[in-house]
């Protein structure tokens, strides 16, 4: 199969990228690569949704990974995966799980889920900062990304399904694959989960995940994990109040220590990130001359700054996405320039899974969950036409349309879009721009 086969192929599937923010699978794809890695990190605490895709479907992984390579010319495979979960898997550094793909066993460390952490740590290439992967010769795709480009090319199945995790403060963690659409209210009434009174819904994980609404949130092609946990842990607390309060008390607070810099998992690697130093600048001097700031937007959000290396309680992490925002509103991107140089004392600084999880409060809450069968069918399904980074789908159908299984439900408007397709089979309640509802019973 030719690669722009491929992309079509992908492309009407609506594949995303399923561990991060959804960027269009297809508008990845590409030659000019010697690597690609599988990136099964499971990068965030409490999250074993890659673990049971592999643990149920690591041939079908390892198909799509040597269907990509083959297609854009790509003779070397990894699929990266911490030493705990190859440990329950069975696999040792260097197995083979396909012709071209072998196994890289990664420490334990957060946030090794970072493309640009993991790029180095398997292939001791360093991403200019700014770039695309693509740039240092490798692709990096989620292991159930690569899932679901096998059941595209082979099938000419869409993306209608979701792995997710639910844990934390439940009695019984469980992981599974839902119907996309799905209400949270609706799996949680199902599973018998309830949201206990001081505990919030984190869809993700607790480090970069948001806070949700669990009545109005609903299973998109990027949620991995649907955590409660306590509102008074660390890791929570680190997600409330207002920004500018965040900033004021940062430029105020910080004693420039540096530890927030000496811990960034980005500057470790060369980065030019250096959190100590951003959070002494005003918000004002940011908005007056923003383009003495651009590095910000290299920062991953993984939270260390904020979450372990910090003793003042400052959020560098919100700081810089304060900046961000100001540089996107300018139209500013960073253009690097300059040698990039590892910090000798990389190893010694980078923080071990077990310890952060419990700096920020979640130790408690770590289970491996059972996994539940297939075959659950939500009454209705609430479909964004925007699961996707770049333009959102535009509607195909209308309020008392009959759909199909599969059937698309939205169609990708844009180079960097995806088609939305219809879960389940049932009536259009009601479809706009903002999102399409299909009721089941």
């Amino acid at each position: 199969m030719n690669i722009n086969e491929l992309k079509k192929r992908i492309a009407d599937a609506g594949c995303v990228g399923a561990g991060g923010a959804g960027f269009p699978t297809a508008v990845k794809v590409a030659e000019g690569a010697d690597s690609l890695i599988i990136n099964a990190a499971e990068c965030e605490p409490l999250l074993y949704t890659d673990y049971y895709v592999m643990k149920r479907a690591m041939e079908r992984i390892a198909s799509g990974a040597e269907t990509v390579m083959e297609a854009a010319g790509i003779p070397n495979g990894y699929l990266g995966v911490k030493a705990h979960t190859a440990k329950r898997l069975g696999l040792s550094h260097g197995d083979a799980v396909s012709s071209h793909v072998k196994v890289h066993i990664l420490p334990d460390v957060y946030p090794m889920g970072d493309e640009i952490i993991l790029i180095y740590q398997v292939l001791g290439r360093v991403v200019t900062p700014g770039s695309l992967p693509l740039s240092a010769g490798v692709l990096v795709f989620n292991a159930e990304t690569l899932y679901n480009v096998d059941r595209a090319v082979k099938e000419g199945l869409p993306v209608t399904e979701k792995w997710v995790t639910i844990g934390g403060k439940v009695a019984r963690p469980v992981s599974l694959k839902v119907p996309v659409g799905t209400g949270v209210a609706e799996l949680f009434a199902h599973l018998g989960v309830s949201v206990p009174e001081g505990c919030v819904v984190i869809d993700g994980g607790p480090a970069m995940g948001p806070v949700i609404n669990p009545d109005t949130a609903v299973i998109t092609k990027t949620t991995k994990g649907l955590l409660i946990l306590p509102d008074d842990i660390p890791a929570i607390t680190s997600k409330l109040g207002q920004n500018r309060a965040v900033m004021a008390h940062a430029s105020s607070n910080c004693c420039q220590c540096t530890l927030c810099s000496e811990m960034c998992p980005r500057a470790l690697i060369g980065y030019p990130l250096r959190p100590h130093k951003i959070v002494r600048t005003s918000l004002s001097l940011v908005e007056e001359m923003p383009e003495a700031f651009t590095e910000a937007q290299v920062c991953s959000a993984c939270g260390v700054c904020e979450l372990t290396a910090c003793c003042q309680g400052i959020s560098p992490r919100r700081v810089y996405a304060q900046v961000k925002g100001i540089l996107a509103k300018n139209k500013l991107r960073y253009q690097h320039k300059g040698e990039l140089t590892v910090d000798p004392d990389r190893e010694y600084r980078m923080l071990p899974s077990d310890r952060f999880m419990t700096r920020i409060g979640v130790a408690p809450f770590d289970a491996v969950p059972d996994f539940l069968p297939d075959g659950y069918v939500p009454s209705r399904v609430t479909l964004p036409m925007r699961q996707h980074v770049g333009a959102p789908a535009a509607p195909t159908v209308k309020a008392g349309d009959t759909v199909r299984a599969g059937d698309i439900v939205g169609a990708a408007t844009g180079v960097v879009s995806a088609n939305i397709h219809a879960p389940v089979s049932g009536r259009v309640a009601s479809a706009d721009a903002g999102a399409v509802v299909i009721v089941t019973a």
